[in-house]
């Protein structure tokens, strides 16, 4: 069984990367996260608790794009076009499937998540451009921009003369590019001055923050492997989208309501229906900086524990719709 497991994880995580809107979305997430650079700059009040916020939630936008269409590509267009069967005629069984494309979906979107956040990273040590005059992070554009680069170069390069497939020799080549570029950067200096290493770099609670969005991701994926099974790309679309955003306000559409009677009941089971993100969202305590809103290692583990275990229900769901769900 593990083997066939294997087997499906690494197929769907192949197939995931090959498709062209993974390469889309990512490129999209990129030229986004350049761009919060210069519009953190327009607020009034605190820039960089701005381009924190829109950097958190570009991380979110892209996982929730990534989940509805990776997962669309790898179930239900399979099953439109038939070609499930050759995978469930043999001793596949149908939970061992959906598990398998679930893993192997979860390790793409890893990847993605990955490099999204390696980007983010530098926008934030960049800094926000609040004016014309400000100096660029000459290091950020150099190690970045130059890792980017080489990665597309190359990736022409292979798949030109080696008939390598584009999208996937490209994120080979930018993961440990990308990774190499961002500790690097942390040598230098805004202007290549010789500092401290790190010293100028994201905090330790950013990285908390942006792990927190990817379980939010994470949880995103498997109500879309859930969709999909029985649903099209723009329904799972839809579905995925309503569900995230009911998460992202149910403490406030559903955890407030004190009062009696059918309304209080249908609110309280929304709430424990509902996935909720906003325990997950937790850039206004970053922005604070003081100890009590610092996020304790503990908090993690629950956050974990919380959403490992939405997870795992959602799964089951997705087990039992395509349990009877006809493929032939």
């Amino acid at each position: 069984m593990f083997q066939r497991l294997y087997t499906l994880a690494l197929n769907t995580f192949v197939e995931t990367v090959r498709q062209p809107i993974y390469g889309v979305i990512l490129l999209a997430t990129t030229l986004l996260m350049i761009l919060n650079v210069s519009l953190a700059g327009f607020t009034l009040s605190d820039d960089n608790k701005l381009l924190l916020d829109l950097g958190l939630s570009t991380l979110l936008l892209s996982g929730l794009f990534l989940s509805a269409f990776s997962a669309t590509g790898v179930i239900s267009r399979e099953i439109e076009n038939k070609t499930v069967l050759t995978v469930i005629s043999k001793p596949v069984s149908r939970p061992v499937f959906i598990v398998g494309k679930f893993v192997g979906l979860i390790a793409a979107l890893t990847v993605a998540f990955y490099l999204n956040s390696l980007v983010f990273i530098l926008a934030v040590r960049h800094g926000v451009m609040e004016a014309t005059t400000t100096p660029w992070d000459q290091p950020v554009w150099v190690f970045g921009g130059g890792a980017v680069f080489i990665s597309f170069v190359a990736g022409a390069f292979c798949n030109y003369f080696y008939g390598r497939h584009f999208s996937t020799i490209t994120v080979a080549i930018v993961t440990p590019l990308l990774t190499l570029a961002v500790l690097g950067v942390g040598f230098f200096g805004k202007e290549w001055e010789s500092i401290p290493y790190l010293s100028d770099f994201v905090g330790g609670q950013v990285i908390i923050a942006t792990y927190l969005v990817w379980l939010a991701v994470m949880m995103t994926a498997s109500v879309a492997i859930a969709a999909s099974t029985r649903c099209g790309q723009l329904t799972t679309l839809i579905i995925c989208t309503g569900v995230v955003g009911l998460g992202v306000i149910s403490d406030y559409a559903f955890g407030h309501d004190t009062g009696d009677g059918v309304s209080a009941m249908l609110s309280a089971s929304a709430y424990h229906l509902v996935p909720n993100i906003g325990p997950l969202w937790v850039v206004e305590g970053l922005t604070v900086g003081t100890i009590e809103t610092a996020v304790p290692f503990v908090y993690v583990g629950y956050a974990t524990a919380y959403v490992g275990l939405i997870t795992l229900g959602v799964l089951g769901l997705a087990v039992a719709l395509f349990q009877k769900r006809e493929v032939g």
